[in-house]
């Protein structure tokens, strides 16, 4: 089903904290799901369609709702593809409200794990009842390891190099500074990322993302309620959405599901790579970012270390500028799940409201990529792409 100009994107918040020790996850959750209310010009009781995934707290999708108190809903999404899950919303509630099922859909995400004093590093205990644990987890495997097996082995097959990882940073950082909000606003250089310490061979400590609390929301609408409102229109013209895992031991490290939902969200949008404006592209690691734009196309297989290097991805400098906001490498990474934030800096850009400094001129088509889980074992993806009109 093709879900091209069918729904809109009405309203985005990013929440201002990225450390909130004195708020609730679920006050979280409400704080960005009325900012978003107020910048699309709709009220509560507007919503009829409601998306969390497990970020949120409580049993069910229907705590949250409780919690906000949404008395209107026709169709709830509680679907959990981890830091892609948002990208995956978005494309849910464009089918639903195609399919006549709601009209206007709320999408939010949350959570506090700085506050927490959680790093971000380990693999999530999802319990006994994981079909990979008894296999995996006698080993402790940890985040930051199972990206550094993507990166060392992209390495060995292309000739990849941490400086060109490093430029990847630099241009995140560059972003950032403009960012009152980011939690990392310093301009780095490729000296100092692969100066800094290492983490897990060969990833530095300046090659992973940030921990922080937080969170944001989008709503998505009808055409009809869209072109009713005061706010520029962002439409949605392409998804695409998978998995990718181990099949039964043919391991390969070097691609991600991007692979698979690039391709379908560039047919559905009809348009190519070279189309895209701007590309808000998921950075738990520089590495991410690099295989993500190789299987996108936006660059030939093992073509990416040469592609991000020399400030490529700079906005007003390089050809494709991508996380103008700092991304999760210098701003932010709420509940350790960047997929949220990657739609909402599109949103800004598409809107003409991303901060002077970054803002892509004409920006009139932009790309949202991101993964949930991990690209060295089993991952979710989701590819979104939107159109100002």
């Amino acid at each position: 089903m093709s879900v091209k100009g069918k729904a809109y994107i009405v309203g985005a918040y990013e929440h201002p904290l990225r450390k909130a020790p004195n708020h609730s996850v679920s006050q979280l959750h409400a704080e960005c799901a009325k900012g978003a209310l107020e910048d699309a010009g709709l009220t509560k009781n507007d919503i009829d369609g409601y998306f969390c995934a497990g970020d949120a707290p409580g049993a069910n999708v229907w705590s949250m709702a409780n919690y906000m108190n949404l008395k209107q809903l026709k169709h709830v999404d509680s679907t959990d593809m981890g830091g892609c899950s948002y990208l995956v919303h978005v494309a849910h509630a464009a089918e639903a409200i195609a399919a006549g099922k709601c009209k206007v859909a709320l999408i939010t995400l949350a959570g506090r794990p700085n506050s927490e004093g959680s790093s971000g590093t380990q693999v999530r205990d999802r319990g006994a009842n994981l079909p990979d644990a008894p296999f995996e987890m006698p080993y402790s495997p940890v985040t930051v390891n199972l990206y550094a097996m993507c990166a060392m082995r992209h390495m060995y097959e292309y000739g990849t190099t941490s400086e060109q990882l490093a430029w990847v940073k630099v241009a995140a950082s560059h972003h950032a500074q403009h960012n009152p909000n980011a939690m990392l606003r310093d301009v780095v250089t490729v000296e100092q990322v692969v100066n800094s310490p290492m983490i897990s061979d060969p990833l530095h400590r300046l090659d992973c993302c940030v921990v922080s609390d937080g969170g944001g929301a989008v709503i998505v609408a009808s055409p009809e309620i869209a072109k009713s409102l005061k706010r520029p229109l962002v439409k949605i013209t392409g998804t695409g959405e998978s998995t990718k895992g181990q099949f039964a031991g043919d391991v390969d490290l070097v691609y991600s599901g991007a692979a698979w939902t690039g391709p379908r969200a560039f047919e559905m949008a009809g348009c190519k790579p070279s189309d895209i404006k701007y590309a808000s592209i998921y950075d738990s690691f520089t590495i991410t970012v690099v295989m993500q734009l190789e299987d996108l196309g936006f660059c030939k297989k093992g073509d990416g270390g040469k592609f991000v290097s020399d400030g490529n991805l700079i906005s007003g400098t390089g050809k494709l500028p991508f996380n103008t906001d700092g991304g999760g490498l210098c701003n932010n990474h709420p509940a350790n799940r960047g997929g949220m934030t990657k739609i909402l800096e599109a949103v800004r850009q598409l809107r003409g409201e991303a901060h002077p400094a970054v803002q892509v001129k004409n920006c009139n088509i932009a790309l949202a990529h991101g993964t949930g889980g991990s690209l060295g074992h089993r991952h979710g993806s989701a590819t979104l792409i939107m159109e100002r009109e």
